[in-house]
C-alpha cells in the first residue's frame, strides 16, 4: 500500500509534481483556500480572518467584511489588548482563537496584526497593538504562540511599514534606514524570533520605492536570511504585483485566487530562464512545510478534538473575552475617586447612543459575528442599582439635536451622577480610510459640555480605537477608556464601573492634548507619491518625552482602584530588581515599566524608550520582589554606515514607573562588552558627514524636507501623483476620472455610491466603496478570483481610455472565450471522472 503524501520527503513529492503542480501550489483555488493536487493526496488547506476572533465566511467571500461571516466570539481589539500589558493574557486569548479555527477546520488565522502606529489618526490603528515595537512584538509572540499551540498556524501582518490606509496599496513608504530597524521591523523581528510563525504576511505599501511583497532587502534579506524565518510568506488578498519577481525575493504563496493567471507567469518564467526552478521548489518546500505541520494537530495535548468539538468553549471563550476586557480598560481619570460605584442607592443617569448599542470592534476584514453579544443597557436593567434614566443624548452619525441632548441634560440634573458614553462611531474607523482628525463628533462634545454645567459627578466612559483629543477633560471627575472590548465589553464595563473588578489597563499608546503636537500630522496621511516619514525614531512618546512637552495622557499612563508603593531598586548587570506593595485596601494589578535613558549619547536618541516591563497581582498591603530582565537589544542602535546593529557604550538611566511620565524609582548604570556580549561597538562615527540638527536638538514639529533628505542621504522628487494617459494597470480606478466619458461616468458613480451609503448611515459598506477607488486596476484581476483576467481588464481600460465601443466588443468577444474554455475544461475533468 503506498504511503500518504505526510509521509512522502519533501523530494519524493517534488520528483513526482510537473512544473505546473508546482505552480499551482503557490497561489489560491479560490477567495481563501489553497490548491491541492487530488493524484498525489496533496490537500487544501484554509486561510481565514482574525486577529480578534474568526472570520470564516460561507458563501461569497470578501477580504473587506461586505458579507456576514460564521459566528464566532468577538474578543477586544489588538488596540484593547495591548493596554493590558498582559502577556499571558495575549497567549489564553490566542489558545482561544486557534481552538474556534481547529474547530471551523481553518488552518491558518490571518493575525495578529503589529504594524507600529506611527499617527493617531491611521484608519487600522484598532487593530494594531501600540506605538511602541517592544510592546507590539512581545505581545504578537504571545499571541502567535497561543494561536499555534492548537495546531493552527498565525500569520502575523502587515510586513512591513503599513502605516497609513490611504492609497495604500500603492503608497511609497519613505523611511530612514534607522526608523524601519529600530520600530517599523522591530516589532516584526520580535514577532518572529520568540512566536516562530508558521506564515507571515507582507503588506500591500512600498517600501523606500520597492513593494513590500518583492522587496530583495527587507524579505530575503532581513527577514528570512538575517532572522531565519524560513516558513510561509503570503500576499495580503491582492497585494501580489510582479509574480515572478515576489518568488525571487522569497514570497511563497499569493492569495486570493488568479483561477491560473499567475500560475502560467511562473511556469514561463521559468522556461524562459528568468526564474530558476530551485526557487519554485523551495516555495512548494514551505508549502509542503505548512501542509505537514497543520495536518499533525494540536500542539496542546491537554486538548483533543473532542474538546474542541463541544459547543461548551463558545461559553468559556465567552467569560475569557469578559476577563480580556476587563483587564485591559483604562482607567484614565478618577478624581475623588467617583468610580467604583459601590452604593446601590446612588442615583444614576445613563446617557448616550453608545450605552444602548455599544461599539465593540472595528470594521473590515476584522469584522466578527459574535456569538453572544449583550448591550449596558441589557445588563444594567437586570442589576439592582437605582438607575433614574436613560437618554440617547446624541445620534451616533448625526448633527447636534437640540430635543435629545435637553431630555439628557435633565436627566443629568436631577441624578447623583451621570455616566456618559461618548466615542468613535463606525464611519471614522475603518480598514482603507485614515480618520479625518483627533476630534470627537459635535453633538457629543457639545452634550458633555452642557451636562457638566449641571451635574459635577460626570464619568465618561469612552468607545473607540484610537486616541482621541479631550476638551472636557477638566469638566468631568471620571474617564473611563474601554477602546474595543469585543462581545464581553458590556459586562466587562459594568464590573469595572460597579467595583466588582479592579482596572488594571495601561495605554499602549499617547493621548495627545491635540493633533497639532503629533510630529507626523501636517504629512499625514500623504496623498502624493510617497508618504515622507520625517519623524524618524521620534513616534508617540518618543517624541513627547524627548521634546518635554504636555500630553493628556501618557504612555503607559493608568488608574487603579488601588495604589501601589515602589521600593527597594537594584539594578545588577541587565537585571532590575525592586519591591512592589500594594499599600490599598484592595486587590489590584500593576504595570511596572522600566525605561532606559542613554545619558550621553553618540548618536541622536530619544529621552527614553521601554525596555521591559511586567504585570503584578497583590493582594491589600502584600509585598513582592519583582524582577524584569533587561535584553541587550535595548543598548543598541542600527549603524546607518556600518549597516548592523551596533552597541552603545556609557551611562544609563534605568527609570522604573507607572507609565513614561511617573517615574517611582532610577539608578545610573554603566554598559560595556562586559554586559553585552552579542554586540561589537561602532568602528564609524555614525552620520559622520551629516548635521542633522533638528534631530539632535529634538526639534521635531516643523521638520522641513530639506532636512529629511539629510538624513536619508539622497534626494527626493516632487511628492505629487501624476496620471499619465492612457491608463495602465498599475493606475488607481479614481484616475477614470482622467480618461473618457466612461471612465469619468464610472468615477462618478463609485464616488456617489459612498456618499448615498453614508447618507444612509452604512459606514461600513460606504468606506468600502471608498476604497475601491484607491485600488489599482490589475487588482481588479488579483481580487476576482479569476473571474476577471487580463484579457478583460485591458478591454475594460480600453473603455476607460475612451474607446468605450471597441473596449466593450473585445470585453464581450473575451468573456464568451473565456466560458467556452471554462465548458471545455468541465467536459473534460467529467470524462476523467470527474478528478483533475
Amino acid at each position: 500500500m503506498e504511503k500518504p503524501w505526510s509521509l512522502k520527503s519533501d523530494d519524493e513529492l517534488l520528483n513526482m509534481m510537473t512544473l505546473e503542480e508546482k505552480a499551482s501550489l503557490l497561489s489560491g483555488e479560490n477567495f481563501w483556500n489553497t490548491k491541492s493536487i487530488e493524484r498525489l493526496g496533496i490537500p487544501s488547506i484554509m486561510l481565514t480572518d482574525g486577529p480578534h476572533g474568526l472570520r470564516k465566511q460561507g458563501g461569497k467571500a470578501d477580504h473587506l467584511g461586505l458579507h456576514k461571516s460564521r459566528k464566532a466570539t468577538c474578543f477586544p481589539t489588538a488596540a484593547t489588548l495591548a493596554s493590558s500589558w498582559d502577556n499571558k493574557l495575549l497567549y489564553d486569548i490566542g489558545s482561544a482563537l486557534g481552538r474556534e479555527a481547529r474547530r471551523e477546520k481553518v488552518s491558518v488565522v490571518l493575525g495578529p496584526g503589529l504594524n507600529l502606529k506611527r499617527n493617531p489618526l491611521g484608519g487600522r490603528n484598532f487593530e494594531y497593538f501600540s506605538e511602541d515595537p517592544l510592546l507590539s512584538g512581545n505581545l504578537a509572540a504571545e499571541m502567535i504562540q497561543g494561536i499555534q499551540s492548537q495546531g493552527v498556524a498565525a500569520c502575523p501582518k502587515h510586513y512591513a511599514v503599513n502605516s497609513q490606509e490611504t492609497l495604500r496599496m500603492v503608497m511609497n513608504e519613505v523611511v530612514d534606514e534607522r526608523a524601519l530597524r529600530e520600530l517599523y521591523l522591530e516589532g516584526f523581528r520580535r514577532a518572529v524570533k520568540k512566536g516562530d510563525p508558521k506564515t507571515i504576511m507582507t503588506s500591500y505599501n512600498k517600501i523606500n520605492g520597492i513593494f513590500a511583497n518583492e522587496h530583495p532587502e527587507v524579505l530575503r534579506k532581513i527577514l528570512m536570511e538575517e532572522w531565519g524565518f524560513q516558513n510561509v510568506v503570503v500576499t495580503d488578498w491582492g497585494g501580489n504585483n510582479d509574480r515572478v519577481e515576489g518568488l525571487l525575493q522569497g514570497n511563497t504563496l499569493e492569495m486570493p485566487s488568479t483561477n491560473g493567471i499567475t500560475d502560467e507567469e511562473i511556469v514561463q518564467a521559468v522556461k524562459k530562464g528568468d526564474l530558476p526552478l530551485y526557487e519554485v521548489d523551495q516555495a512548494v518546500r514551505r508549502i509542503l512545510r505548512l501542509l505537514r505541520w497543520t495536518e499533525s494537530g494540536p500542539k496542546d495535548h491537554l486538548l483533543t478534538d473532542k474538546d474542541v468539538s463541544n459547543d461548551s468553549i463558545y461559553e468559556a471563550h465567552h467569560k475569557a473575552a469578559i476577563d480580556a476586557a476587563e483587564r485591559s480598560m483604562v482607567l484614565l481619570k478618577n478624581e475623588e475617586n467617583l468610580l467604583p460605584l459601590s452604593s446601590l442607592e446612588t442615583r444614576i443617569a445613563l446617557i448616550g447612543d453608545f450605552f444602548e448599542k455599544p461599539r465593540y470592534q472595528g470594521a473590515g476584514s476584522s469584522l466578527i459575528n459574535p456569538m453572544n453579544l449583550v448591550s449596558l443597557k441589557e445588563v444594567f436593567e437586570h442589576s439592582q442599582y437605582f438607575i433614574t434614566g436613560y437618554e440617547k443624548g446624541f445620534r451616533r452619525m448625526g448633527k447636534v439635536n437640540r430635543s435629545l441632548q435637553e431630555r439628557a441634560v435633565h436627566l443629568a440634573k436631577s441624578s447623583d451622577v451621570a455616566l456618559v458614553f461618548l466615542g468613535l462611531d463606525e464611519s471614522r474607523e475603518a480598514e482603507g480610510v485614515d480618520r479625518k482628525n483627533l476630534k470627537l463628533p459635535e453633538n457629543q462634545l457639545t452634550l458633555i459640555k452642557e451636562i457638566a454645567k449641571v451635574q459635577k459627578n460626570v464619568v465618561v466612559i469612552l468607545a473607540g480605537g484610537a486616541p482621541v483629543e479631550l476638551p472636557f477633560d477638566r469638566d468631568v471627575k471620571t474617564i473611563l477608556c474601554s477602546y474595543l472590548p469585543g462581545q464581553g465589553g458590556s459586562e466587562a464595563l459594568f464590573n469595572v464601573i460597579t467595583g466588582k473588578v479592579n482596572p488594571s489597563g495601561k495605554l499602549a499608546e499617547t493621548f495627545p492634548l491635540s493633533y497639532e503636537s503629533v510630529a507626523s500630522g501636517e504629512i499625514y496621511p500623504s496623498t502624493g507619491a510617497y508618504a515622507e516619514h520625517r519623524e524618524s525614531i521620534f513616534v508617540g512618546y518618543r517624541q513627547y518625552d524627548t521634546m518635554e512637552m504636555a500630553v493628556a495622557y501618557p504612555f503607559g499612563h493608568g488608574l487603579s482602584y488601588t495604589s501601589f508603593a515602589y521600593s527597594e531598586l537594584k539594578v545588577k548587570g541587565l537585571e532590575v530588581e525592586l519591591s512592589l506593595e500594594n499599600t490599598g485596601e484592595r486587590f489590584g494589578e500593576e504595570v511596572v515599566e522600566v525605561y532606559l535613558e542613554a545619558k550621553d549619547p553618540e548618536v541622536f536618541s530619544e529621552r527614553k524608550k521601554l525596555a521591559g516591563y511586567t504585570k503584578i497581582g497583590l493582594q491589600p498591603k502584600e509585598k513582592k520582589k519583582v524582577v524584569i530582565h533587561l535584553e541587550e537589544e535595548s543598548f543598541t542602535y542600527y549603524h546607518v554606515e556600518e549597516k548592523k546593529f551596533v552597541l552603545q557604550e556609557g551611562r544609563y538611566g534605568v527609570q522604573v514607573g507607572a507609565s513614561s511620565r511617573d517615574i517611582r524609582l532610577s539608578q545610573e548604570i554603566e554598559i560595556t562588552k562586559v554586559e553585552c556580549k552579542k554586540f561589537q561597538v561602532a568602528e564609524t562615527a555614525p552620520y559622520k558627514d551629516r548635521a542633522l540638527t533638528a534631530y539632535k536638538e529634538g526639534k521635531l514639529l516643523k521638520i522641513t524636507k530639506e532636512e529629511f533628505q539629510e538624513l536619508l542621504g539622497e534626494t527626493l522628487p516632487e511628492n505629487r501623483r501624476t496620471v499619465t494617459l492612457p491608463l495602465t494597470p498599475e493606475n488607481l480606478i479614481m484616475d477614470s476620472r482622467e480618461g473618457g466619458l466612461f471612465g469619468r461616468i464610472l468615477y462618478r458613480f463609485i464616488l456617489m455610491a459612498h456618499k448615498v451609503l453614508m447618507k444612509l448611515k452604512k459606514p461600513i459598506p460606504g468606506n468600502n466603496v471608498l476604497f475601491v477607488l484607491e485600488m489599482p486596476f490589475r487588482s481588479v484581476a488579483r481580487m476576482s478570483g479569476g473571474k476577471v483576467d487580463y484579457g478583460m481588464l485591458d478591454s475594460i481600460l480600453l473603455m476607460v481610455n475612451g474607446s468605450f465601443f471597441k473596449g466593450l466588443g473585445r470585453l464581450t468577444k473575451t468573456y464568451i472565450q473565456k466560458r467556452i474554455k471554462e465548458k471545455q475544461k468541465r467536459k473534460l475533468i467529467l470524462s476523467l471522472g470527474g478528478k483533475q
